[in-house]
């Protein structure tokens, strides 16, 4: 695979290339990386260092070092369904019963295990940069960079709440309020290592929902998440009195459907690169469709 690299001009005499290159929110690792590790920052087509004046029109030019695939898992050939996939960009539909990433329970068979074995099928030197992850049991959209420098930019998106995901799910219940929003802390359950709760010191969290259509016994509704905490939509709705439907660890009843009955169908974010606005949907899986008859 020929290595990852970015070309710009530059806008402005007497700029160090240093502060020309954390302008692109390449990082001081980044730099690190690219110096020790086989990259190259050319300017005008010859190597210089970060010390180097540049000029207005300059051509600057950064190619990162290949990356090197983790140790820690291994790849594995899964059929993944693709959804969107460019240069720096690939997401992957999540089945329901399937990791995002490798577990003690579930060492095999994630969706990351199966990235590392698609790149290596194709010649892609890089790890599984997992930007938006799933619970085991919820269906839909898992976004992934094929590289660091794309993680960083998507990571700083997120903290600054510009990566959009929508929720289709069926709460338990029926709802007084068409529309809704939970702000609750949650925190870790102090006798247990996987179940969270709403609690006065937890982090702060915020859901905000609306129902699509009442049923007699649940409502199929709109979840979008401002914040990412674990199990957050699965706490939240718990909280309000309407547990998702098949979620038996907090409340939700098994006769209609075997796990959580909660699916990211809608992903929207400006591409880091080309700031094109990027709407990428994942319709319902077969299981969640059969509540709906």
């Amino acid at each position: 695979m020929i290595p990852f690299e970015l070309n710009w001009t530059a806008d402005e005499d007497g700029m160090l290339l240093r502060t020309f290159l954390q302008k692109k929110s390449i990082s001081k690792r980044a730099l690190t990386d690219i110096k020790f590790a086989g990259g190259f920052i050319l300017v005008n087509g010859a190597e210089v260092n970060v010390r180097h004046v540049l000029k207005t029109g300059d051509a600057v030019r950064v190619i990162f070092p290949r990356e090197v695939p983790s140790d820690s898992m291994q790849a594995e050939r899964i059929a993944l369904h693709v959804l969107y996939e460019d240069e720096v960009l690939i997401a992957i539909g999540k089945p329901t019963g399937m990791n995002t990433i490798p577990s003690r329970e579930h060492p095999g068979g994630s969706l990351a295990a199966g990235l590392l074995g698609l790149y290596e099928e194709r010649g892609i030197a890089a790890t599984a940069h997992i930007i938006t992850r799933l619970d085991r049991d919820t269906s839909g959209i898992v976004m992934v960079a094929k590289n660091r420098y794309i993680h960083h930019l998507l990571s700083e998106m997120q903290k600054k709440k510009l990566v959009f995901r929508r929720y289709e799910a069926f709460a338990e219940g029926v709802f007084s309020d068409e529309n809704g929003v939970v702000d609750a802390p949650i925190g870790r359950r102090d006798d247990s290592i996987i179940e969270r709760i709403v609690r006065p010191d937890g982090q702060i969290a915020r859901t905000g929902y609306r129902v699509l259509k009442q049923y007699a016994h649940f409502a199929h509704i709109e979840v979008k998440p401002e914040t990412g905490r674990t199990h957050q939509i699965r706490v939240h709705m718990a909280h309000i009195g309407h547990p998702l439907a098949g979620d038996d660890l907090y409340g939700g009843h098994l006769q209609r459907i075997k796990r959580q009955a909660l699916h990211c169908g809608h992903l929207s974010f400006m591409h880091p690169l080309t700031g094109e606005e990027m709407n990428i949907v994942m319709p319902m899986p077969d299981d969640m469709k059969e509540m709906l008859n």
